[in-house]
């Protein structure tokens, strides 16, 4: 039964993983850039919402919207500003473009808030709640539930909507989408802003069950490479299934082992990975 119980914590955990790299996945699949910076806007989401909980005495469940309108904003505006000089030139500039972003959004919020962990202690998600003999982190399978539904809702606009086409349009055949009358730059600006908004919400999930630093964003980008790999570049349901696997491949080897060695498990899976199938669960591998 502990077996069991573990095995849950790592699928309701895997469900935060999923919506960080569907953020990840999303912005490289419609501008071919790595955004290394994408740690340090979730760890931005989850500060916000740490400070509107303790500061200003809001749920945080309810300031997700916000938080999410916040750095969605930001990102939007980071797109804007820089990241979009470097789309279409070498990989090399976006990955030090936004590298230095991630180091300098890092260096700020250390000067901020100081190297302190932090966590918002919201009593109405504390405890468990039990089906049989396996308790469930109230935490956890609520932070479950919304990644889902975010992760959801993102799947539908872009499939259902008209927007939504054109964003996937812009990634398969961006000139194609541009002789068709789309505005391709004004569909990076709110790609970007929409990754960034997702990964705000992951942050702010992440806040209610784990401590938060401002050195959080560089363990979780890890994680988010890893995971897009294992599932496959632009599958949303390949990153759902390999999230699930980072989740319960950590808990698991955090159980048996340590909780030092469990940060480890993102990597190797991600070298296993690259050697067996380097499209991942549900990519397509290149010709």
């Amino acid at each position: 039964m502990d077996f069991l119980q573990i095995v849950v914590s790592g699928i309701l955990l895997g469900g935060v993983y999923a919506l960080f790299a569907t953020g990840l996945n999303l912005i490289f699949g419609v501008m071919k850039i790595i955004n290394l910076g994408h740690g340090e806007l979730m760890m931005l989401g989850a500060y916000i919402t740490f400070f509107l909980f303790t500061e200003a005495g809001v749920n945080p469940l309810l300031s997700i919207p916000l938080t999410a309108a916040v750095v969605g904003i930001f990102g939007f505006l980071l797109q804007f500003a820089l990241v979009e000089r470097v789309v279409g030139q070498p990989i090399i500039n976006s990955l030090l473009l936004t590298f230095g972003l991630s180091t300098l959004m890092m260096g700020v919020a250390l000067n901020l808030w100081t190297s302190n962990y932090r966590s918002v202690n919201y009593t109405a998600l504390s405890g468990s709640w039990h089906l049989g003999e396996v308790a469930i982190s109230k935490g956890r399978a609520v932070a479950f539930l919304i990644s889902l539904l975010v992760t959801g809702g993102m799947w539908l606009f872009l499939n259902r909507s008209t927007f939504g086409k054109a964003i996937r349009a812009t990634s398969e055949h961006p000139q194609v989408a541009q002789l068709c009358g789309i505005d391709i730059r004004k569909v990076r600006y709110v790609t970007f802003g929409l990754g960034s908004a997702m990964a705000a919400v992951a942050g702010a999930l992440i806040s209610i069950i784990f401590t938060i630093s401002p050195e959080m964003g560089r363990m979780f980008i890890g994680k988010g490479f890893a995971i897009i790999v294992l599932g496959g570049l632009g599958s949303y349901v390949g990153a759902l299934l390999g999230a699930i696997v980072l989740g319960v491949g950590e808990t698991v080897t955090a159980y048996f082992t340590s909780t030092q060695l469990s940060e480890g498990v993102a990597y190797l899976i991600l070298l296993l990975v690259l050697v067996v199938r380097p499209a991942g669960f549900f990519g397509k591998a290149e010709d």
